[in-house]
């Protein structure tokens, strides 16, 4: 193979790393901010009702911090590929890596430490069952939850009694009772009966079986995962395939961009078809028919 046709080879090659970066940044850097203006919005609302005292549990500020991260370094990507600025490329492409190393980091020790997770987990929709009825962003979570996976409370149905309204020693209707979400017949089309938990927490497990689901919802919640490893698979495929692929292409186009920079002692610009024509690029003048070969 001739030379030209090996340099025209690394052309081809190079541009096809530089759009596939560009397109797959711009569209991170897109779902991003779209993202974060959800977010924002939702903490907005948040903000007017003064909802959720823990702010850290509220599904906004969990938006805003995920929207926030991948704009900015999608944004980065961006800026990097089209300017083929090493630096930033080199920041995008370790951003990337640490995200990446993360996720899986902590999927493992929550696998391998899954008791400590789970009593972790408990201890967390303990202290929001203690403001259930004060803060509506946990209060739809957990009646979306109790409702979907036919379950109460956290580790069993007598977590209730953390709460104020539900305690066995407070006054009013609700005294030793469970939300309504915790009901067995509970359906969408019906008057619903916010009253069907009533005492149900001095009543023992056998004695409930058609009255309130009586297994915890962090305990329902793995059960699903384990019968649905198949859905389970797929959602966290399509989560760190794209952040691999990520990795992978910025890697390439890195190497792609010091191997010009190694043989030609300049950037490889836009490597333009002009092999005569003069680029401007970081200050600096580069001549492309250096990282080109002669065109007819």
């Amino acid at each position: 193979m001739a030379a030209g046709d090996v340099r025209y080879c690394e052309r081809i090659s190079y541009l096809f790393l530089k759009i596939l970066l560009i397109v797959y940044a711009t569209i991170f850097w897109m779902i991003g901010g779209f993202i974060l203006a959800i977010g924002i919005y939702a903490e907005v609302e948040r903000q007017r009702y003064k909802t959720l005292e823990g702010v850290f549990l509220a599904p906004a500020i969990i938006l805003i911090v995920l929207g926030l991260v991948m704009f900015f370094v999608s944004f980065i990507g961006v800026l990097a590929s089209l300017r083929d600025n090493l630096c930033l490329l080199k920041v995008f492409l370790y951003t990337l890596t640490v995200c990446l190393m993360l996720e899986l980091f902590g999927g493992i020790l929550a696998l391998m430490f899954r008791n400590k997770t789970v009593d972790l987990l408990n201890k967390n929709i303990r202290k929001g069952m203690v403001n259930y009825y004060d803060d509506l962003d946990f209060k739809n979570i957990m009646d979306f939850v109790q409702r979907k996976f036919k379950c109460c409370g956290g580790q069993e149905y007598k977590d209730w009694e953390v709460n104020m309204y539900h305690n066995c020693s407070a006054p009013g209707p609700l005294a030793c009772g469970v939300p309504y979400t915790c009901c067995v017949n509970v359906k969408s089309n019906e008057v619903v009966n916010t009253l069907c938990g009533f005492e149900v927490l001095k009543k023992e497990r056998l004695e409930l079986m058609d009255v309130v689901y009586t297994r915890g919802c962090t305990d329902a919640v793995f059960i699903w995962l384990m019968d649905n490893c198949t859905t389970m698979a797929v959602i966290l495929l399509s989560i760190l395939l794209p952040q691999f692929f990520g990795v992978i292409v910025s890697w390439l186009y890195i190497t792609r961009v010091e191997d010009a920079i190694a043989e030609f002692g300049n950037y490889p610009d836009s490597f333009l078809l002009d092999g005569n024509r003069t680029l401007k690029h970081q200050g600096r003048v580069a001549r492309c028919c250096r990282c080109l070969p002669e065109l007819d």
